[in-house]
């Protein structure tokens, strides 16, 4: 099982996402999301992320570079995992967990429950919080292929956890893991951080969760 220190970043109020993505840069580590789960998509596509927090929000951004990238879906809540897309599960206590899902035009969706089966979404007006950066803007468009890297900075703060009563994330010990797909992609994909053992694709299985520390 995969262990992931979240490191702490202490920053000004107002921080712009600029100065935030380049706080990230300078302070944390690259990690890789690059298991291959199932043998029937062997295709993956180099993808890189750092995390930390400031207490009150948890910083992400992922590096890509994947041969086809398609963006179609602008709806908040929508089928995102179609498109070229990032993910980040996580449990924060309990049987219950948070998928946050990242298209790479910043189209997000966001729901919360037990399993794959029983998902509840977050009202929209609370998933839209997010403040997102992408290099391949916000338009949408139809499948290229290329190898095209992009990346995407997410800010998430703590009232996207509606479902928790959370003031601050230092400390917190919660599970986790992080994903790349692309279902409806030319070449469709699915890798994690921590390794999934389920005979087909499956990234809501919160068994197979890594552990993540707060600072």
């Amino acid at each position: 099982m995969q262990k992931l220190k979240v490191r702490k970043i202490e920053v000004i109020r107002g921080i712009s996402l600029r100065d935030a993505k380049e706080n990230l840069t300078l302070q944390t580590q690259l990690q890789k999301i690059d298991k291959l789960n199932w043998k029937n998509f062997s295709y993956a596509p180099k993808v890189n992320f750092r995390i930390a927090h400031t207490g009150k929000e948890i910083w992400l951004m992922y590096e890509v570079l994947e041969k086809y990238i398609r963006a179609l879906e602008t709806r908040t809540n929508g089928d995102v995992y179609k498109d070229s897309t990032v993910e980040f599960f996580i449990s924060t206590g309990g049987k219950n967990y948070y998928n946050f899902e990242f298209s790479c035009i910043g189209t997000i969706h966001l729901a919360y429950g037990p399993d794959r089966g029983k998902r509840q979404r977050i009202d929209p007006a609370i998933a839209e919080k997010i403040k997102i950066e992408t290099s391949l803007g916000t338009k949408p468009f139809e499948e290229k292929s290329v190898d095209f890297p992009w990346d995407i900075f997410i800010r998430i703060p703590t009232e996207c956890f509606a479902f928790d009563n959370i003031k601050s994330f230092s400390g917190l010990a919660a599970r986790g893991n992080f994903y790349k797909c692309g279902d409806a992609t030319s070449l469709p994909h699915y890798i994690s951080w921590n390794p999934i053992d389920t005979i087909e694709p499956d990234y809501h299985r919160p068994e197979f969760f890594g552990e993540l520390e707060f600072e």
